[in-house]
């Protein structure tokens, strides 16, 4: 039975999508008279993590947002495999195969049973990095279930030397990989980093707000804390197929958004993106690194409103 939450701005009710071999805990702002659209976030992140202020305009705009917890992140199924980073990180490097214990194919059918367990027969879809290249599957694998596709910071290729992440940022998520439950002030201290690098520039993280939603997150799922999951989900990510052929084959309307200066996945993938999906329409942030600021959100929201209404 969903549990019903309520904060000083909003409603939600909680609970869990059972099936694929995992329980995926979501969060559904409701209301149930409002088009659904599910959220699929990317590498690391809990559905806590989605910007206050995308939710709320989505709200604002008679939306219903749906977030949750990917496999192996927040309160969801955690799994068991410890990745061998160097030799992970060789075969990569070298473009050898890799296995990894799960797919993003697995994960996309995370997403679905998301919306199954909701009664949801139809959302529109918005993914963010490796939440958008999840999102890319499910809009060629399960097209029936996809009124329109919103793609974020995201890829369509394996993040490789000539079109993925900067070495600031590399050396950040390997040493994101190896931690092994890290105390509170490892992570204050490696979301500042972190922030600093893929977050607009010139953003005050000292703050009081920053801190303590730091706080919040991390005793949201302190006892679920493994250290690996985040090298889990990103060796899936290695591991994964180029989608280029999935990519082509979605039909819905596509908006694609990406910052001119992604130090995560670069830009160029957007415009390859661009050319491969037949119904699409790209608009690039001058001053958009890789996340969703408020200030960036402006400069598109009015685009997202337009395409989610057609």
């Amino acid at each position: 039975m969903p549990k019903i939450c309520k904060t000083s701005s909003m409603n939600y009710q909680e609970g869990y999508a059972e099936g694929n071999g995992t329980r995926i805990a979501y969060r559904d702002y409701g209301p149930e008279s409002a088009e659904p659209i599910l959220l699929v976030h990317g590498l690391g992140a809990q559905l806590v993590h989605w910007p206050v202020h995308l939710i709320d305009f989505l709200i604002e705009n008679n939306y219903r947002p749906i977030t949750f917890d990917n496999r192996d992140a927040g309160l969801s199924s955690r799994f068991t495999a410890k990745p061998s980073f160097v030799l992970d990180y060789i075969k990569y490097y070298l473009r050898f195969p890799m296995k990894s214990e799960y797919t993003l194919k697995d994960m996309s059918k995370d997403s679905v049973a998301v919306l199954d367990a909701l009664e949801i027969d139809k959302a529109h879809i918005l993914g963010t990095s490796m939440g958008g290249m999840i999102a890319q599957i499910i809009c060629s694998m399960f097209a029936n279930r996809v009124k329109s596709f919103t793609l974020i910071a995201s890829t369509a290729s394996v993040p490789g030397p000539l079109n993925g992440p900067s070495k600031e940022v590399q050396d950040v998520m390997l040493q994101r990989s190896k931690m092994i439950n890290p105390t509170l002030d490892d992570v204050y201290q490696r979301e500042i980093k972190w922030v600093s690098l893929i977050g607009m520039e010139g953003r005050d993280l000292m703050t009081d707000e920053f801190r303590q939603d730091v706080i919040a997150n991390y005793n949201r799922a302190k006892d679920k804390a493994d250290g690996f999951g985040y090298a889990r989900q990103l060796l899936a990510i290695l591991a994964s197929k180029n989608r280029i052929k999935r990519v082509k084959a979605i039909k819905v309307p596509t908006l694609i958004i990406h910052g001119a200066k992604d130090p995560v996945i670069d830009v160029k993938n957007a415009y390859k993106m661009k050319k491969l999906i037949p119904n699409s329409k790209l608009i690039v942030i001058p001053n958009m690194r890789h996340l969703i600021e408020e200030e960036i959100l402006d400069q598109f929201k009015q685009d997202l409103l337009i395409h989610l209404k057609n």
